[in-house]
């Protein structure tokens, strides 16, 4: 049984504040970090220094999506900063295959990101050369959108083969987490969940992390807050 892994999106985060912001999560287990270029999503966010002044300030491992084109370029610079775990877009490169391998070789986990309109079967053989699935369950590029629940059965497909053990990576999600959500993405197999506003809009966002992790550990058969 796995525990239920919470990472809070500093996307929904004071920027101005980003070293506090991580500090009200302390206990997190990841801290998202999306990286936005205004050419592969219409959005521009961070990049780069900001990353390496967050490694500096928290002990949260970060958790690094990007929504860049050329991942193969810009990617391995993330693991050589001390980037727990990068992922990028499967749409953005002809190599996914490459472009993990390079991560990995930078020292960091490798992730591959799918839209929500992305069909998971065509990336199901190469999945055992990546450590994390991350599921789109909004169009990447802005926070606050709708949770899209179809998106659940690429986790459900991903979850029986790991199950199985022909797979071992963690399914990841990110898009629309919150109290009404959370629950589903954890029954279908999700291991990690992205979460925004649900815990940034919070009165106090290190209790809505520990909420919404027992939420997941509740509705999942696969997830436990036991030690």
């Amino acid at each position: 049984m796995a525990h239920p892994m919470i990472a809070p999106s500093i996307l929904s985060a004071d920027f101005a504040r980003l070293a506090d912001e991580a500090a009200a999560v302390a206990g997190s287990d990841w801290l998202h970090v999306d990286v936005m270029d205004a050419h592969f999503v219409p959005n521009l966010t961070l990049g780069l220094p900001v990353v390496q002044s967050l490694l500096k300030a928290t002990d949260i491992p970060l958790d690094c999506h990007l929504m860049i084109e050329d991942p193969g370029r810009w990617a391995p610079p993330y693991a050589e900063a001390g980037a727990h775990n990068v992922t990028f877009h499967a749409e953005a490169t002809d190599d996914p295959i490459a472009v993990a391998r390079d991560i990995r070789a930078a020292g960091a986990k490798a992730g591959l990101s799918i839209k929500p309109g992305t069909p998971i079967e065509p990336y199901l053989e190469i999945l055992k050369e990546f450590d994390t699935l991350l599921v789109m369950s909004v169009e990447p590029g802005f926070g606050g959108q709708s949770f899209m629940p179809e998106v659940l059965s690429k986790a459900r497909a991903v979850r029986k083969l790991v199950d199985s053990g022909e797979l071992t990576l963690i399914v990841e999600i990110d898009g629309g987490i919150n109290a009404d959500t959370v629950e589903a993405a954890a029954e279908a197999g999700v291991d990690c969940f992205v979460a925004g506003s649900a815990v940034y809009g919070a009165a106090d966002p290190g209790e809505a992390v520990r909420k919404l992790r027992a939420q997941a550990a509740s509705a999942s058969s696969h997830l436990t807050l036991a030690v």
